[in-house]
């Protein structure tokens, strides 16, 4: 049934046994301009490939001679250029999985949203890189794109093998539609992993929205990530998008993953796979097109061992894997970062940095840095504050708060008021200062049990005052071990 087309069309390849359905997407192809051909089998599709150049294939996932998969691994071995679309039955997530896994540019669920099939079909085509067959007006954007995407890639500062081996996955993931999981350590850069696959493909020109799922009250979670119509809940006084509305079209990063809890994950893997999202208060799904990348710090496979996280949300997210080393890992970078953070730092502050001393980066290479490059930038920052303006001279002894000199503390009859402080929240005794993490922990400590103090020990209050929310305050007490007198859920208003 195909249908003769400028020269200069587009070309695809449909194959899908059903004669109707065949029809159906030959049809929606031919009124969006392309050229179109059709196969009923795999042996008809194979014949096909081997006598025409294809911008996109659209193919089943079940056939009669086969499974769709079989074409795109043959199209792989053959190092074929065109893009391959799978189609899927409704509530298969284990072929859509195993089709991005063997390199499928994205995927499709039957019955198959029309509106949507046009804009996979038009994002392959023009992944396919085909600068002949795309209109010149075309040309502009790809060259932005472009120049997004080394922009991008240039923030990824350093070329240790480690570091080429993550830019080399992300020009290569960036290709497809499948979801990425980024792994590493705090501080080592996972947002700019994330916002490097956004910039390097074809959703470069559409939105890039970041969250983080372990800053959002548990209870504005549905909310914020599928939005709400007026009068869904007290307060909606209008309708509001959510994140994958927000994100549609472009890429959602969602950072700290592992944090979301298993009811929403539920509900997160039903969106990812359907493409489809219900605000509160709608009566109606919406189809939303969006790339999802996710970020963790946590063992994402022992929290599923342990039955923190979904096993079918693993596999979903988990389909490509990038793992960020850390600074430990790529010493021979430590140079190139301390230029480039330095010059950041004195973009934004506008002092200009004194040469960085061969003695001052052998004293950073000496450094542990447990917190990766946010610690670097921490020090260099400091660095430069405290700089006489010829000399940069790096403090790594944190400051501490009981310093010699400070007034007396006032005698403990003094505050009659005050609940006294539980033995198990007295302040840490005091850590090395090459112990980060124990030294950060014992900060954060005391700030909270001084707050908690100040305000009796009412969370909510304290919450408020540091700037947190209920659910964040709940998380640190637990985890530094902050022994809380009496109901501490008393104070605090119903639904938190």
């Amino acid at each position: 049934m195909a249908q003769p087309a400028a020269a200069s069309a587009a070309q695809v390849l449909v194959v899908d046994d059903e004669p109707d359905l065949r029809t159906l997407y030959e049809l929606t192809l031919l009124r969006e301009g392309y050229r179109v051909e059709a196969a009923g089998t795999l042996a008809e599709a194979s014949l096909l490939l081997e006598q025409h150049r294809f911008d996109a294939v659209i193919t089943d996932m079940r056939l009669p001679d086969g499974l769709g998969l079989e074409l795109l691994q043959r199209m792989t071995m053959l190092q074929r250029p065109e893009r391959c679309v799978v189609m899927t039955a409704y509530g298969s997530a284990e072929n859509a999985v195993e089709a991005l896994k063997a390199g499928a540019f994205d995927y499709l669920t039957k019955p198959v949203d029309l509106k949507q099939f046009r804009s996979v079909v038009a994002s392959a085509i023009q992944e396919c890189g085909t600068s002949s067959q795309r209109p010149a007006v075309a040309a502009r954007p790809v060259a932005n794109e472009r120049g997004s995407a080394n922009s991008a890639l240039q923030r990824l500062v350093g070329e240790s093998a480690p570091m080429r081996l993550v830019k080399e996955r992300i020009a290569k993931v960036a290709r497809s539609m499948a979801p990425v999981l980024v792994r590493g350590e705090s501080g080592t850069g996972k947002e700019l992993v994330a916002r490097a696959i956004h910039a390097c493909s074809h959703r470069a020109q559409g939105p890039f929205i970041a969250v983080n799922c372990s800053a959002i009250p548990e209870t504005l979670l549905e909310a914020e990530f599928f939005g709400a119509r007026k009068g869904s809940y007290t307060g909606a006084t209008a309708d509001r998008e959510g994140y994958f509305q927000a994100a549609r079209d472009g890429t959602l990063f969602l950072d700290e993953i592992g944090d979301l809890p298993l009811a929403m994950q539920s509900k997160l893997l039903r969106a990812i796979q359907e493409r489809s999202v219900r605000a509160i208060g709608a009566t109606q799904e919406e189809s939303v097109d969006v790339r999802i990348v996710s970020a963790t710090h946590k063992d994402l496979a022992a929290d599923v061992q342990g039955g923190r996280f979904r096993q079918d949300l693993f596999y979903r997210l988990n389909v490509i894997e990038i793992l960020v080393p850390p600074l430990r890992e790529r010493r021979e970078d430590l140079p190139v970062l301390c230029e480039a953070l330095l010059a950041r730092i004195a973009r934004e502050t506008g002092m200009a940095p004194p040469p960085l001393s061969a003695e001052v980066l052998a004293q950073l290479q000496a450094h542990p840095l447990p917190g990766n490059v946010r610690e670097l930038e921490n020090l260099l920052h400091r660095a430069l504050a405290l700089s006489d303006g010829t000399q940069l001279q790096v403090d790594f002894a944190p400051t501490t708060a009981t310093s010699t000199g400070s007034a007396p503390a006032a005698p403990a009859t003094s505050e009659p008021a005050a609940s006294p402080i539980p033995a198990s929240a007295a302040p840490a005794p005091a850590v090395a200062p090459s112990d980060l993490q124990a030294y950060l922990d014992q900060q954060e400590r005391e700030i909270l049990v001084k707050t908690l103090r100040e305000t009796n020990f009412n969370r909510t209050a304290a919450a408020q005052r540091l700037g947190l929310s209920l659910r964040q305050i709940r998380y640190r007490i637990a985890r530094l071990a902050i022994a809380t007198p009496g109901s501490e859920d008393a104070d605090e208003p119903a639904g938190t």
